[in-house]
């Protein structure tokens, strides 16, 4: 933390007179009077040591330096009604500190603001040093997310347009006041003292790095945000050659999960993977220092397995070949506790190719069950839910179960779209825009069919009840 007026004041046992600079502003220098001119910088005060002689006479009116006295800190050795008087006439600040020895009083400010200037520097350096290794695990979030961190405020990365990057901390509000910040566009800011750092060379601009911070120590704050700039530059200019790569796995992974078996049977195979059973799993992780994609393409190369994974709202869906289920717990758990990096995973049951979906959907419960418990694994089998309940049925009374959704029956009496389009809404925890995508529709089309559903069967997808019913009911006809 930089020195303050305040606590300048302290470690001088002297008595801080005047309010014109706040005692809370941060010291940037200590300089006699005589070699005083102007105010280096109006977010930090300057001390300025005087005798008493030379204090009065700088706030003499026809000093051409008084003014600027008024925004600097004088220090001296002088504590006197008369002094006092005129330094609160003149509006300006001052350190009385009358047991001092004026020949020592420039040294030791000097010595002080030198010892804490250092202080600040190995902060920097540690800063630094932590921000280029988060990059390497997270990459641009993770590094905007301890930035934001470590200056105990928020941080937003602008691309050139002025379409946010990646942000930590910080709202819409704050995303508009550092795009006009950055831009220098005529609007009403409401957050002061924003600071704003380019992001690569002004010939080749690649973003723009716009951090605010509760804390007063802003060189320290203004050079990591420099630093970091730098790191982010570098980041943003090396081409990600994988990411062709994340997005046919993303394809894939939506056409095993929702696609016909056929599909996904000749998917696989020419992916290179022949087993007739898969099992699958869903981690997320607390710490966006944590690039969990690069750490499962990890596991699964010691494994020697195929990346059959994608990540989709920040969590990573893959599936693994049933005998490699023990080894993935083993990392996850072992990773949660030796690296103290909060992961959670959901494992799900063991489904062939043409049931891959209910593996993922019962691998997101599993999931969430584990985020609600704060644990690092759960698994879909054992929690004493929707297969405790399926278990102790006999076929008479899972049919009975699954007579809730006939009315969703077409013509020729078998389940057809309704169904799938329920079934889908419903492992999708009732979000519409990941629902319609998964589907292929328009949002608009998938709330025409879930009301038309719930008109044909009488449930209501708002009452959790209803909702549990129609799972229950959807996974009784899988039996």
């Amino acid at each position: 933390m930089a020195r303050d007026v305040s606590s300048v004041a302290r470690v001088l046992a002297g008595t801080l007179v005047g309010s014109w600079v706040s005692g809370g502003a941060p010291v940037d220098s200590a300089v006699p009077a005589a070699d005083f001119t102007v105010h280096a910088h109006p977010n930090f005060a300057s001390l300025v040591v005087a005798t008493p002689a030379e204090l009065r006479a700088l706030l003499d009116p026809a000093d051409p330096r008084r003014d600027a006295v008024r925004q600097a800190v004088l220090v001296t050795t002088e504590d006197s009604r008369e002094l006092r008087e005129l330094i609160e006439a003149s509006r300006a600040t001052a350190i009385l500190c009358p047991g001092a020895d004026a020949l020592v009083l420039q040294p030791t400010l000097v010595a002080l603001l030198a010892t804490d200037q250092a202080a600040e520097d190995r902060l920097v350096t540690s800063g630094t040093k932590v921000l280029t290794q988060v990059a390497r695990r997270g990459g641009v979030s993770a590094v905007i997310a301890e930035l934001a961190a470590r200056i105990d405020g928020w941080a937003v990365l602008l691309d050139g347009q002025g379409h946010p990057i990646a942000s930590a901390g910080a709202g819409a509000l704050h995303v508009q006041d550092a795009t006009a910040v950055a831009f220098r566009r005529p609007v009403r800011v409401r957050h002061p003292g924003l600071q704003v750092h380019p992001v690569g060379p002004n010939e080749d601009l690649t973003a723009y790095l716009v951090i605010a911070s509760h804390e007063r120590s802003m060189s320290r704050n203004r050079d990591l945000a420099s630093q970091a700039a730098a790191l982010l530059d570098l980041i943003l200019r090396t081409h990600d050659h994988t990411m062709t790569e994340q997005l046919g796995r993303e394809v894939m992974i939506s056409t095993l999960v929702s696609g016909t078996p056929a599909a996904a049977e000749s998917l696989l195979q020419r992916w290179g993977v022949h087993e007739t059973s898969l099992t699958a799993f869903v981690l997320s992780s607390r710490s966006k220092a944590v690039d969990l994609e690069r750490l499962v393409t990890r596991w699964f190369d010691e494994l020697g397995w195929v990346h059959v994974m994608t990540t989709v709202n920040g969590r990573v869906l893959g599936f693994v070949r049933d005998d490699h289920v023990a080894q993935i717990t083993d990392w996850v758990e072992r990773y949660a506790s030796e690296v103290q990096v909060p992961l959670r995973c959901g494992i799900g049951s063991s489904a062939g190719i043409d049931a891959l979906g209910r593996s993922a959907s019962e691998a997101r419960q599993a999931h969430d069950v584990a985020v609600t418990d704060g644990r690092p694994l759960a698994r879909y089998r054992a929690l004493p839910t929707v297969k405790y309940v399926l278990d102790r049925l006999d076929d008479d009374g899972a049919a009975q179960i699954a007579n809730a959704l006939d009315g969703l029956r077409g013509a020729n009496g078998r389940h057809g779209e309704l169904t799938s389009t329920l079934r889908v809404y419903l492992a999708e925890h009732g979000s519409w825009g990941v629902t319609a995508r998964q589907l292929g529709i328009h949002r608009q089309t998938l709330t025409s069919r879930i009301q038309r559903i719930e008109e044909l069967t009488g449930l209501s997808m708002s009452d959790p009840d209803d909702r549990t019913a129609a799972w229950l009911a959807i996974r009784a006809m899988e039996r």
